[in-house]
Formats: structure tokens, sequence, C-alpha cells
């Protein structure tokens, strides 16, 4: 089993390239531990060739972001008959459209975000819904691009609009959730465990709270009654198993308990690539539940396959 040689995809050149360079660092170093023969991999255009002549027995995705998780590097790699990790094809496109997974999310009972997509610069002047609501690009991660449009404000922020605005035409709007910001963790069947974040500092999960250390503070597991902790589980792994994830997967809820304890708990997307930094979420959550770093990691390169 340890013998196998794996080709870790880490860097890319989507906006969440330092993120991707971190989680394959990462997750490359604890998989030499573990025993496997690893060479780092940073992905540029040539991939196709590269990974040809370096035929490794497992390609480890840790690819974040356009190209690496919308199914892009899943289709050369299912050309080159080389198993990978985490989702397959169909499934990483569909998750990284938020608009599109969401209709699936909904179709199977799952409660979502009011939200509709527009050009950007078709709302940068007027509100396409009453505030307060979000604008996220469609296909990012990370939080890149994430503006709160809060109660009261009279029009959208000029950023929508502008030339600093870097993730393409299309945005969507979502109606904003009040509440806490909860996420659950999927291995292959099984829902692992809810964490909540609570961003020290920032008025979001925002990039700096994602990553940078101290940049916000997660609560595993989270302290929420056990019916709404076993609701977020069930949710979850639907919502994997209905977009057809594979491997690991993680998906965020708002969970508004401003009123009663039985609040509302809304999912807000999943995620196929989740980050493998030190400051992830995945791996604590992993850790909670009694799966060292290291043995997530093998779990994940024995899982690989093609066809996924």
């Amino acid at each position: 089993m340890k013998n196998k040689h794996v080709a870790v995809l880490l860097g890319g050149f989507s906006s969440e390239r330092p993120v991707s360079l971190s989680s394959g660092k990462a997750c490359a170093d604890a998989l030499e531990n573990e025993g496997y023969r690893v060479t780092r991999v940073d992905v540029a255009r040539d991939v196709g060739s590269v990974l040809a002549a370096l035929k490794p027995d497992v390609a480890f995705n840790a690819l974040h972001g356009p190209f690496g998780e919308d199914g892009t590097i899943q289709g050369v790699l299912e050309y080159l008959e080389i198993p990978y990790t985490h989702s397959g094809v169909l499934a990483s496109a569909l998750a990284m459209n938020k608009e599109q997974a969401k209709k699936v999310a909904k179709a199977a009972g799952i409660l979502v975000a009011e939200s509709k997509v527009a050009n950007r610069f078709a709302i940068q002047n007027k509100h396409p819904m009453k505030p307060p609501y979000v604008v996220k690009p469609v296909n990012e991660g990370s939080s890149f691009g994430v503006v709160i449009v809060h109660e009261g404000q009279s029009h959208p922020p000029q950023v929508i609009g502008s030339s600093e605005w870097k993730y393409g035409d299309t945005v969507m709007v979502e109606r904003y959730i009040h509440g806490r910001e909860l996420t659950c963790a999927v291995m292959g069947d099984v829902a692992l465990g809810v964490c909540e974040i609570i961003p020290t500092g920032h008025s979001f999960y925002d990039y700096d709270s994602k990553y940078v250390a101290g940049g916000s503070k997660h609560e595993t597991p989270a302290k929420i009654s056990p019916n709404i902790y076993q609701k977020i589980q069930t949710l979850a792994l639907k919502a994997h198993q209905a977009i057809g994830c594979r491997g690991v997967s993680r998906s965020d809820f708002r969970y508004d308990d401003r009123h009663s304890e039985n609040g509302e708990v809304v999912w807000l997307e999943i995620n196929t690539q989740p980050g493998m930094t030190p400051t992830s979420l995945v791996p604590e959550i992993a850790a909670h539940a009694g799966h060292s770093f290291g043995e997530l990691l093998s779990w994940m390169v024995e899982d690989a396959s093609c066809l996924r």
C-alpha cells in the first residue's frame, strides 16, 4: 500500500494559488511521513505531459479554484487514466457553480438561500434585491470577491462594477442569512462532525479569517443542540450524495437561532476541494472524529480512482 507513488498537484494558476501551495505542502509532507513516495507537481499548462511522463500511481489533488476543482484537471486525469482523489468531473463542475449546485440541493429537499444570477454591470447602480444580501462570484472559492450589502445601504458597492473586480462578469446575488457559521465535513459516506467558525476581528469568514493564523476561532464540535447537530450532518451527507461528490467534501451552513433553538438552518455551498492548510477545517473535524492528518490523507489516497 505504502509503496505507491503519489503526485501531489499543487499551486496552479487560479487566484487561490497561495492556498493551494500551502495545502499541497502540508499534504505532501504528511504523505511522506506515512511512507508514500511523493512527487510535488506545481501545476502549469503542461500538466498533462508532465504527468504522462511521471506516471504516478495516484494524483492527490491539492489544487483550489478554477482549473483545479471545476472538473478541468479531473478531465485531464481521466484521459491519462491516473486515479485521483476527491470528486470527479461532473460533481466538481457542478459544485463549483454555486447557483447550479443550489438547484440540485434544493431539489434534494435541502433549504437554500434565495438567490439570482446577474451580470455585475446590471446591478452596479440599483439593488437587485432588498438588502441585506451578498454578492459573490459564481465560480470562485476562499471567499474571493464576496461583498456583503448591509441593510440601509443606498446602492450596491462600487467595487462590483469597477476594473478592480477580477472574478468574471457573472455574479450570484444571495439573501443574507443572519446567524452562526457552521460547517460539516463528509468522508466517504460518513458525515464526520460539525464545527462552528467564529471570525476574529472580521465581519464574516473572509479570506484572512480562513487562512491567516488567529483569523478565526473554530469550535469543534459546535456547541449547538444535538438535534440541530444531527440535522446538519444529515444535510451535509445528503448534499454530498445529491451532487455526486466522492472522497472528502465540506458543506457550509448558516444557523439563525436568534428567535428559537430550532431556528433556520440554511445550506450555502459545498466544497469538493476543502483546504488542507494548517488552519483548515476538515483536518480539525477529522481529528475530532479520531482520524489523524496522516490517516485522513492515506484514506484519500487509497480511495482514489478514475471514473468518479
